[in-house]
């Protein structure tokens, strides 16, 4: 479907075709010519909460993405809105 071509995106401008030979960037090549987006380092540290793995009797994991800031190791953290901080 033409609608959902990606041609006005500048790191994929040959993305659609109806039959024939495909030319154009593959997807790894789009992905290498992606640049990520710029995160301010030098803010606050904002990491919110994506999910939470629990490996009963070992671990549980918190997954998180970093906003702003910097994750460093040895960094005393507090979680809201409940003020817990390890």
């Amino acid at each position: 479907d033409s609608s959902r071509c990606l041609h006005n995106r500048r790191y994929w401008n040959s993305a659609c075709r109806k039959s024939g030979k495909g030319e154009g960037k593959t997807l790894l090549q789009a992905l290498d010519i992606m640049e990520p987006p710029s995160r301010p380092t030098d803010k606050s540290l904002r990491l919110p909460l994506l999910d939470v793995y629990l490996i009963v009797g070992i671990v549980t994991v918190p997954v998180v993405r970093v906003v702003t800031g910097v994750l460093k190791p040895v960094i005393i953290i507090t979680f809201a809105p409940c003020n817990l901080t390890t």
